[in-house]
């Protein structure tokens, strides 16, 4: 996993904490104004946001750097607003997407808005002090809007010439698929956010992923000819794999930030895993430790280097599940792998005793222990051989799995390639 490189242009010297560390770690990738920005901060506290919409039931890996960002902005003394998308989830977001997003019911939408805001808390303090962090629903203005009035206000401001040229727009055009007029109001409503975001608690910086760079710069503008002020945008690098497919849900391959999407100890070998080329940019981007002890540790070389792959499983482990979970998933690794012990306290799912008697096909019971993200990505580890029954190769990914199989210590044992393992347990 690497995140794709920042554009060339050099950058401005700058001495605010917050983008002097931002630029040395490795985060950043566009942004409006440097100079501009960096004095603000300098000059004492701002407010920023990072918008998320409500579209699955858990933040993946690819989320964690905007985590990460607003983490770093609070530990630097500014506040944080995290924008839960209720309204603009109703609409769907095309970036990045040839297909319209299935629209989901105000329940779907409720219950992932309260997941997500569980991951929220990992990484950011909430309160009303002035660094804490606030939860921020854009349904309670969006929804509320008498939509001819609204097109007066917003709409002048906003060119179809120049709409036609966003990226979201664009490569759906190009690709000849369908982009429903709904889909082509997100960015008015994204811009809009941002200038109310402003009005309510004077909010002057968005940050976001860098696939956001022209949705953002919509609010940016809109905020300069509504309001005539100057607001600020920062974008950091979508992570990718080394194969340079966004790494996210959509991707085949997600590692969910939910423990009960994806257990805590999956997600510790999903970074102990990582190419040796990666473990530096990942412990800048994922990790608090000082630079310079990152530098040793990507340094390493032969079997020392997974020494620091290990520090860096443990130690994003450690921000997002807690110290006991970090620890003894280091212990379970380290005992299943260097001891050859069973080591039970492995991640185990329970299944209903009535499901294993009528069986489970093998790629459906990999899948629900979180050691695939789904179904097709079972039948493909089984097809390859990396799918593993109480130790023995599978060869078929039909083949159902039943109370027969349950073994030593009352559990079935999953493995997924040389270093994903699970247990599931009749319940």
């Amino acid at each position: 996993m690497v995140p794709t490189p920042g554009p060339p242009a050099q950058t401005p010297e700058v001495r605010s904490p917050f983008l002097c560390t931002f630029l040395a770690r490795g985060y950043h990738h566009q942004g409006t104004d440097l100079a501009a920005l960096d004095a603000a901060m300098a000059a004492g506290p701002i407010t920023a946001y990072w918008g998320c919409d409500l579209t699955a039931e858990s933040l993946h890996l690819g989320n964690l750097v905007g985590l990460m960002t607003l983490r770093m902005l609070q530990r630097f003394g500014h506040k944080p607003i995290v924008l839960l998308g209720g309204g603009t989830t109703k609409v769907g977001d095309p970036s990045g997407k040839d297909a319209t997003r299935p629209l989901l019911s105000p329940a779907a939408i409720a219950a992932n808005k309260a997941r997500l805001a569980r991951v929220f808390a990992r990484y950011l303090t909430f309160g009303d002090g002035p660094a804490e962090a606030v939860f921020v629903d854009n349904d309670d203005w969006l929804s509320a809007l008498a939509y001819i009035p609204f097109l007066r206000d917003v709409g002048p401001h906003f060119t179809i010439n120049r709409m036609l040229t966003m990226d979201s727009v664009a490569k759906r055009l190009e690709r000849e698929q369908p982009l429903t007029f709904l889909e082509f109001n997100y960015m008015i409503l994204q811009g809009y956010d941002f200038v109310e975001l402003h009005r309510r608690m004077g909010c002057t910086l968005q940050v976001g992923g860098a696939d956001q760079w022209g949705n953002i710069l919509s609010g940016v503008e809109l905020g300069r000819r509504m309001d005539g002020v100057h607001l600020h945008a920062l974008t950091w690098p979508l992570l990718q794999t080394a194969a340079g497919e966004k790494m996210g849900k959509s991707a085949g391959n997600a590692v969910w930030l939910s423990p009960e999407l994806f257990a805590p100890y999956a997600f510790w070998q999903a970074l102990r895993n990582v190419d040796d080329a990666d473990v530096g940019r990942l412990l800048r981007l994922f990790t608090d430790l000082p630079l310079d002890e990152i530098q040793r540790l990507e340094a390493l070389e032969g079997a020392a280097r997974n020494d620091a792959k290990k520090v860096l499983a443990t130690e994003t482990t450690r921000i997002l599940h807690g110290d006991d979970a970090a620890e003894a998933a280091e212990e379970t690794a380290r005992r299943t792998f260097e001891e050859g012990d069973a080591a039970l306290d492995l991640p185990t799912i329970e299944v209903a005793r009535g499901d294993l008697a009528a069986g489970v096909a093998a790629f459906e019971l990999f899948q629900r222990a979180g050691l695939v993200a789904s179904g097709s990505e079972g039948r493909r580890l089984v097809a390859q051989g990396g799918a593993r029954l109480n130790g023995a190769v599978l060869s078929d990914p039909l083949r159902p799995v039943t109370l027969d199989d349950v073994g030593e210590g009352g559990v079935i044992r999953l493995q997924a390639g040389r270093k994903r393992h699970a247990l599931v347990r009749p319940a």
